[in-house]
């Protein structure tokens, strides 16, 4: 049995035990692991200092350092998510429905765990422990595969989590780390039967590798070119707040705006304010043809501008002649994951939600809302772009599956 296999089964072997895990252990151990990061903060920063010096030293974007590096207070943050983990719902057990049929069956559809979930991430260590505490509240083991650039944080991060959970009585091997190269990923994703589902979290082209060459399920979480369209009947003032926080809150992040959409009867004046503010700001904008002739320093946009997501201070920009005319663009471009509209036009508003097919559609307020925390959900595992099983950000309730309980007095079918 190959090294890949043997974590799997060990990780199912776990899962059986977790699954009957009461809420308190489960807590407990969210606890445990959340004291037990603050404890070990000094040696995981350590870890990490290493993975962000190579990082540096092979040319890597500073946006995406930004997204490897931890200090005490990013670590303090990922205790502090764990331990909110713990004040959330548990979702296993829930009765999502349930009734008597006429015959006297009662049936009931019951949250289960999924069982192992594999989640396959990129660059930001904190993915590690807030995967793993979702899992674990959700009932399931995780097999937890980050890239490369992290991977001394990683294995620092997950060996604290295995032995404090094991401190508060579930298996270790209900969190456990993915060794390996590309082979053994693609080993991870052909372990149908051992991982019951696949979670890929990163750039487009992972996520694109996951999708195409899996046979375990996959729950696609997708990459975020995000819109925000101001409209003819806007706010032109609270427009410009909502986009800069939007695009420079935090750049590097799948919620961030990637591109602007302003409606031609508006362009004139919104342009005038927004692009100096936008360059104040270290903003980059590659744009259409009107947006080039109303800048300085404006940067002709191409058709790759307008599929991008930059997860930097870029952002492209163009005009368009109608409500409709950003949709269409939107619908060309987007990712599906978040687009906003900025209006004082209940109409606009209700035409653009209802023709924009995305995750999530924000009216008069940033894309960055667009966040599991943010939802009030307390916990997010990533954004889900599909349509199917979970879409939006996902919350320890799109962690589980469902099963119908049948109970009944010696009922038998005519």
């Amino acid at each position: 049995m190959s090294e890949i296999i043997e974590i799997c089964r060990q990780a199912r072997e776990a899962s059986y035990a977790l699954s009957a895990a009461s809420r308190a252990t489960k807590d407990a151990a969210l606890h445990a692991m959340a004291a037990a990061l603050r404890e070990n903060a000094d040696t995981i920063v350590a870890a990490n200092a290493k993975d962000v010096a190579a990082a540096r030293e092979a040319g890597t974007p500073e946006s995406t350092v930004d997204r490897l590096a931890l200090d005490a207070g990013r670590v303090d943050a990922m205790a502090a998510g764990l331990a909110q983990l713990a004040g959330l719902v548990d979702p296993v057990g829930e009765v999502v429905r349930g009734y008597t049929l006429p015959n006297g069956l009662e049936l009931r559809q019951v949250r289960v765990p999924f069982g192992v979930v594999g989640i396959i991430y990129e660059a930001r260590p904190n993915v590690t422990a807030d995967a793993a505490g979702i899992c674990l509240k959700s009932g399931n083991a995780v097999l937890l595969r980050g890239s490369s650039s992290a991977a001394a944080s990683n294995a620092a991060i997950i060996d604290v989590l295995r032995s404090a959970a094991a401190s508060a009585g579930l298996p270790a091997d209900v969190i456990q780390g993915v060794p390996g190269d590309r082979a053994a990923v693609k080993e991870l994703m052909q372990a149908r039967g051992f991982v019951d589902v696949l979670i890929p979290r990163g750039g487009a082209g992972l996520i694109q590798t996951v999708v195409s060459e899996s046979t375990v399920p996959v729950i696609e979480t997708g990459v975020g070119n995000c819109h925000v369209y101001v409209d003819a009947e806007a706010d032109l003032d609270l427009a410009l707040t909502i986009l800069l926080n939007a695009k420079t809150q935090r750049p590097s992040v799948c919620n961030a705006a990637e591109s602007l959409l302003v409606h031609a009867d508006v362009a004139d004046e919104f342009l005038a304010a927004a692009l100096p503010a936008l360059a104040d700001a270290g903003v980059t904008v590659h744009g259409d043809p009107a947006v080039v002739a109303a800048g300085k320093d404006i940067v002709p946009a191409t058709d790759e501008d307008f599929g991008a997501e930059y997860n930097s201070l870029d952002l492209s920009a163009a005009v368009v002649p109608s409500l409709e005319a950003a949709v269409e663009h939107i619908r060309k471009y987007s990712s599906s994951h978040t687009e906003a509209i900025i209006t004082k036009s209940q109409a606009a508003a209700r035409r653009f939600v209802q023709a924009v097919d995305s995750a999530a559609v924000v009216v008069n307020a940033s894309t960055r809302f667009t966040d599991g925390g943010e939802f009030g959900f307390g916990a997010e595992i990533g954004i889900s772009t599909q349509k199917l099983h979970a879409r939006g950000p996902m919350g320890l309730p799109e962690m589980t599956s469902t099963k119908y309980v049948v109970i009944g007095e010696g009922q038998i079918r005519d």
